[in-house]
């Protein structure tokens, strides 16, 4: 599967069913590139994909998706989330685990399902043997962690 097609296949898990534009593709591809992940690399990403997305740093930056209530925002998201890079950089947790983690932390107003998917992404680049889609290989993953 090649750039392109992952980032379609993102958009389309978000509903979202236009052709991925040449500045989702170039800024993927720059993100799974990184040798470590940053805060400021991720809002750099989340800018791309969701300009008007802000890191829910202060109080009052709420959100709620579907039944899961993340988080409220405030400064301890900022920490949850750079302890959480922390791991990931350091290779503590499985792209499972990380994907979970990121995702009920919620740490962006809006992008954090694409901006997880390209964590998820930037932590198995070097571990498929078979490009398999993010479906597709974190259904397997799932099923790991639940036998």
């Amino acid at each position: 599967m090649n750039t392109f097609e992952r980032v379609r296949e993102s958009n389309r898990i978000e509903g979202i069913e236009r052709e991925p534009t040449e500045a989702e593709v170039l800024e993927h591809e720059r993100f799974v590139a990184l040798e470590a992940l940053s805060i400021p690399e991720l809002q750099h990403f989340v800018k791309v994909y969701q300009p008007n997305a802000r890191l829910r740093s202060a109080p009052g930056m709420n959100v709620c998706v579907g039944s899961h209530t993340p988080p409220e925002g405030g400064e301890h998201i900022v920490v949850q989330l750079q302890a959480l890079l922390t791991a990931i950089n350091e290779n503590i947790l499985s792209p499972f685990e990380a994907h979970l983690k990121y995702e009920a932390l919620h740490p962006f107003t809006d992008g954090n399902g694409r901006s997880g998917r390209a964590i998820w992404y930037w932590m198995m680049k070097n571990t498929l043997r078979v490009d398999l889609g993010f479906l597709h290989a974190f259904y397997y993953q799932t099923l790991n962690a639940c036998g």
